[in-house]
């Protein structure tokens, strides 16, 4: 029975993670892995990048909840520690954007507005 390189298996693998890529990245050994392992690189970057996007988007859809009730977002999030309400970043955003008298029933739990 004839024996089968494992070099050739891992060639086998580069070349199928490079699939997609273009020219020679996709087709030669050498470049598809260099490729193969940027693209990795910027894959894990990209996935740190997104929470940090997210978050601020979160504080930015907030924000603007809480200039329509006049109140800052620096005001705000010190209020909610004090009053010990703990609710994420992520879910206030959500309940300003979907249901904003909910939202303000939570901004004059804090004591921001009456």
């Amino acid at each position: 029975m004839r024996v089968k390189s494992i070099s050739a298996r891992r060639h086998r693998k580069v070349l199928a993670q490079a699939k997609g890529f273009r020219q020679a990245r996709s087709r030669r050994i050498q470049t598809a892995k260099e490729a193969v392992l940027h693209a990795g690189a910027y894959a894990y970057h990209g996935r740190k990048l997104k929470k940090r996007d997210l978050r601020s988007l979160w504080i930015v859809r907030m924000n603007a909840a809480l200039r329509e009730v006049g109140v800052s977002y620096s005001k705000f999030i010190p209020a909610l520690k004090k009053e010990k309400i703990e609710i994420d970043r992520k879910i206030l955003s959500a309940i300003a954007v979907e249901d904003l008298e909910t939202f303000k029933k939570i901004v004059a739990e804090t004591g921001l507005i009456k």
